[in-house]
């Protein structure tokens, strides 16, 4: 380097970045080629989709931080980061997302509603006789057959039967007249 020239530091460089208009133009242009690719690597569109979308989230979150430079090749680019994602998904399978038959759990509360369901059950069971609430309790809530409740409670299957029903009809008239916690 000859002595007259001028060194260039990070400081010294003007801050070349793309903002995040200049981003979705650039990558609307390349867009439709990259879900070529990806449906290629993926063979099936849902998830080719998926990952076009992630690698346009992880861009354009650097975008909209101004620390994405301008690209040469913006289609190699962009490539590059998709390819990398899915290596990624590859890698951590459980970050993948899978097909079942059951519904997604429910957000945790906190234990607010499970703790209120328990008030609600106290509070309709408190208005029974105790051979009622015990009928309710084995054959309903722990799903015992009306033989193995009356077994447990020393009873005749029709007792059990019988309690059970007309428990769960003083419940069912407390839930209208809103007795319920």
């Amino acid at each position: 380097m000859k002595s007259n020239e001028t060194r260039h530091t990070i400081i010294d460089r003007p801050l070349d970045r793309m903002n995040a208009d200049e981003f979705d133009a650039v990558f609307t242009e390349v867009m439709p080629r990259l879900r070529r690719r990806l449906l290629a690597l993926t063979g099936n569109p849902h998830d080719a989709d998926d990952l076009l979308q992630d690698t346009y989230m992880r861009l354009a979150r650097r975008a909209r931080g101004r620390t994405l430079a301008p690209q040469q090749h913006p289609y190699a680019y962009a490539s590059a980061t998709a390819l990398n994602l899915l290596r990624d998904s590859w890698l951590r399978p459980s970050r993948r997302e899978t097909c079942t038959d059951r519904l997604p759990e429910l957000g945790w509360d906190g234990g607010v509603e499970r703790s209120e369901a328990r008030c609600a059950a106290l509070a309709l069971l408190s208005l029974l006789s105790p051979k009622e609430a015990a009928a309710v309790i084995l054959v309903d809530l722990e799903g015992l057959s009306h033989d193995a409740a009356a077994e447990r409670l020393g009873a005749h299957r029709g007792t059990v039967q019988r309690n059970r029903m007309r428990g769960l009809a003083k419940m069912r008239a407390a839930l209208v007249d809103g007795k319920g916690c």
